[in-house]
């Protein structure tokens, strides 16, 4: 039980630096961003769409993403988000972040990635 409450700390906690790392390479929606995360992390972190979208809204709030409503013909209305400069900068400040924890994570568990 520990480790399903830790996981869903880890997910819950990487969220934003998720969706913004995804949105730095360009515009998507929010189905393309749920299935990038699970497939880039080969299933390990896994997102339900519904789950995503408050994040989005959130980050769309805090102007660190932009979303436009865009449709395109046989397909049905989809809402793209793109970075914005302010996305950037907290991007940025967030991978900074991360890095230093899991440095000190690596001096003080002794864990090695590969």
């Amino acid at each position: 039980m520990a480790t399903t409450l830790l996981e869903r700390e880890l997910k819950r906690g990487s969220t934003e630096v998720l969706i913004l790392a995804l949105l730095d390479e360009r515009q998507r929606h929010g189905y393309e961003i749920s299935q990038l995360i699970e497939e880039r992390s080969n299933g390990t972190i896994t997102f339900h769409t519904a789950s995503l979208y408050p994040t989005l809204y959130r980050l769309e709030d805090k102007g660190l993403i932009d979303g436009r409503w865009i449709e395109r013909a046989g397909q049905r209305r989809r809402r793209y988000y793109r970075l914005t400069r302010a996305g950037r900068k907290a991007l940025a400040t967030q991978r900074s972040t991360w890095d230093t924890f899991f440095l000190a994570l690596d001096r003080v568990a002794g864990i090695r990635h590969a």
